[in-house]
């Protein structure tokens, strides 16, 4: 039934991505308790002859449209179908009912509409003002059966602020990027249950994600590697079937993300491996965060590196249906300086790296499969562009919060495909930087659109033993969901009120506002942590390598010469650090103020409070005892003090393990321990108390 009510606006719904267009029409549309949802999947544009064959009234009608002949199209178009019955379910209480083929007396109609724009669909939500009474209230028509997918979960967005009585619009949409991505690392400490990573995916259908990449180095359970993944909790195969299932049904395509010849740390530590590294007498070095994501390359000319790199294509190709397959390869910051010089001679490194790279994209191919490609080498090297196979699609990767078109437009010259790849920017750090999320994802957005980009991806990484919680990651994968769906068009304070309203249910607009200043609140920080302790080689001695690598990484050189200990090296990097030290109280004054707001916020709207702040108070806590560090280091505090800080930074650990564990397999938690348990020790610690004498 359709309410006129006449006078009376309807506000606009926060609906994200935020539609191209969308038109309130006046009025409201009152949905039964419990309805019907009707599914055709015939185009409604297809005529039928007098033999009884469809014939295509539209010209636009090949790959993408819907044969309901194919039992998998059927299955999942059903899937649409009750995903939306249980949306309606969930706002009334009772039970809605399904059909197919019914364009009268129903309620919901999903329908093919060949003649819509590629990608598109129209929702109208009330009937024609002329109608005879045996229209459907609300209509979704789409282009094909993904358009369709997209055009439910607008629907589903609606139902869920406006339950069955929704104003009347009429919504026109279609997405800036056809493929919108989301990487997620699992592998560099954190390995998410299935039950989280079933839940995540959920949610990138929600948003209108239609791929998603699982990033592995170590963590998946390939025979012949054991030493490599064992106490990783890894990923099955069965897992990745599962989950190969689980995204199809929701339209969403799973892409094996793998490590072929770079980014191998843990593999090339191991006594079966090691002597295809660059620097195999490195191996049994101690563990190091900083070190793992430095040195990790293959010599790719050694004659089982090949053999190596195709049983791990080999471990997740048939395992998951994309036609796409993501080789890696990105980071080989060794390749060319061990090894494999002494095995090419004058080679240069572009084309070494250039000709693994084709020998890979060939054994790919001969799959029946396209490859990918991180693309920071290439970009790097441009000579590489033009060795590389005319199909690779170059994942163009820039995560500068700053960042400018160049290398978007280089690849773009080099006729080669790309998508851009922006970053959640939560890496090395327990709360994330979502400012800096935003203004990546929203700039590479718009040059992706300008130089002709075929998709979009958001990278979501755990570097130095993924501390961060995935989790948290919300606002700004949300980001990325609306600038690859229709870039530059929403301003951030708008998006934020929008998201707030509508995934956290904060009637107030702000819980996002306060996310951010949370954010705001590190004096010292995981990755300043990681390079105080890995500044000790493991002996008491200075690790030289992570003396250089803390010098490039910071800008700032380090006025002490290694050769004066351990306790010199670390008391300079800290003085370093001291304008940012200095403000512990003011940034931990900050967090207790701002996070009491934040969970009132989220309290008073949201459906499950506790699931939404866990990892916010959890990381919030652990942020103030990590600046509370730093400031005992600076200033040393006393010996009653830091022994109070050890403490609390135990007790805190626990609850941090059980924030892990509630949505992660135990992993390499462990590393994670490691660190957090140093600090107490040195907390404690006789040395840790006393200055260093002046010279």
């Amino acid at each position: 039934m359709t309410e006129n009510l006449g006078a009376e606006r309807c506000d606009r719904p926060s609906l994200i991505p935020r539609p191209r267009a969308l038109r309130m029409i006046g009025g409201t549309v009152s949905l039964p308790i419990s309805g019907t949802v009707s599914l055709c999947l015939t185009p409604k544009n297809e005529a039928v002859g007098g033999d009884g064959h469809r014939s295509q009234a539209s010209s636009g009608g090949a790959s993408g449209h819907v044969d309901s002949g194919d039992d998998r199209i059927v299955e999942k178009s059903d899937f649409l179908a009750e995903m939306l019955a249980l949306s309606m379910q969930e706002a009334t209480g009772l039970q809605w009912n399904i059909t197919r083929g019914e364009r009268h007396d129903v309620d919901v109609l999903l329908e093919i509409d060949s003649g819509l724009d590629p990608h598109g669909y129209r929702l109208t939500v009330g009937k024609p003002e002329d109608d005879g009474g045996d229209e459907p209230a609300i209509d979704i028509a789409a282009y094909d059966l993904q358009a369709l997918r997209e055009g439910v979960q607008t629907l589903r967005q609606l139902v869920r602020q406006y339950g069955t009585a929704m104003p009347r619009m009429v919504i026109d949409d279609r997405p800036a990027y056809e493929v919108r991505s989301y990487s997620l690392d699992v592998t560099r400490g954190r390995v998410p249950t299935l039950e989280w990573l079933k839940t995540w995916i959920d949610k990138l259908s929600l948003y209108k994600y239609n791929q998603l990449q699982l990033y592995v180095e170590h963590s998946g359970k390939v025979r012949g590697l054991s030493e490599s993944w064992r106490g990783t909790s890894p990923l099955t195969s069965r897992d990745f079937i599962e989950l190969d299932g689980y995204c199809a049904m929701r339209g969403i395509e799973l892409v094996a993300s793998i490590s072929t010849f770079g980014h191998h740390y843990m593999t090339l530590r191991t006594r079966s491996f090691r002597e295809l590294g660059e620097f195999p007498e490195q191996s049994d070095r101690a563990y190091s965060f900083i070190e793992r994501q430095e040195h990790h390359t293959m010599n790719i000319n050694h004659p089982d590196a090949f053999k190596l790199s195709t049983h791990l294509i080999d471990s997740y190709l048939g395992n998951v249906s994309s036609r796409f397959f993501n080789i890696g390869g990105d980071e080989t910051f060794d390749l060319g300086k061990g090894r494999s010089r002494q095995a090419e001679g004058n080679q240069d490194i572009a084309h070494m790296y250039a000709s693994y790279v084709q020998r890979l994209c060939a054994y790919i191919e001969e799959h029946g499969h396209q490859a990918m490609l991180w693309g920071d080498i290439a970009v790097e090297m441009p000579q590489i562009l033009d060795l590389l196979p005319d199909n690779v699609v170059i994942l163009n990767w820039l995560y500068a919060p700053d960042i400018t078109e160049d290398k978007v437009a280089l690849v773009a010259r080099s006729g080669a495909r790309q998508y851009v790849c922006a970053a959640v920017h939560s890496w090395n750090s327990m709360l994330p930087h979502v400012e800096d999320g935003w203004n990546n994802i929203s700039r590479l957005a718009k040059y992706g659109i300008k130089y002709h980009a075929e998709g979009f991806m958001v990278t979501d990484w755990g570097d130095y033993g993924h501390i961060n919680d995935p989790r948290m990651s919300i606002p700004a994968m949300i980001y990325g969901a609306q600038e690859s769906w229709n870039p530059g068009t929403v301003d951030v304070t708008t998006l934020d009120m929008d998201m707030s309203r509508f995934e956290y249910g904060d009637s107030s607009g702000r819980c996002v506002a306060e996310m951010k200043e949370v954010c705001r609140g590190a004096s010292f920080t995981w990755e300043n942590i990681v390079h105080y302790l890995e500044l000790d080689d493991g002996s008491g001695a200075v690790n030289d390598d992570v003396f250089r690598q803390v010098m490039e990484e910071r800008g700032v050189p380090l006025d002490v010469d290694p050769s004066e200990g351990l306790a010199a090296v670390r008391e300079e990097y800290v003085r370093t650090l001291s304008s940012a030290i200095a403000k512990c109280d003011e940034s931990n004054a900050l967090l207790q103020r701002a996070m009491p707001r934040l969970m009132a916020r989220i309290a008073a709207g949201s459906i499950a409070p506790g699931n939404v702040m866990e990892p916010w108070l959890v990381a919030s806590q652990g942020q103030q005892l990590f600046n509370r560090f730093g400031d005992a280091l600076l200033n040393h505090r006393s010996a009653s003090q830091r022994a109070a800080l050890a403490e609390d930074l135990e007790v805190w650990f626990e609850l941090y393990c059980e924030a892990w564990r509630s949505i992660s397999r135990e992993s390499e938690l462990r590393r994670v321990a490691d660190d957090i348990w140093k600090c107490a020790d040195i907390l404690r610690s006789a040395d840790a108390t006393e200055p260093r004498a002046e010279s």
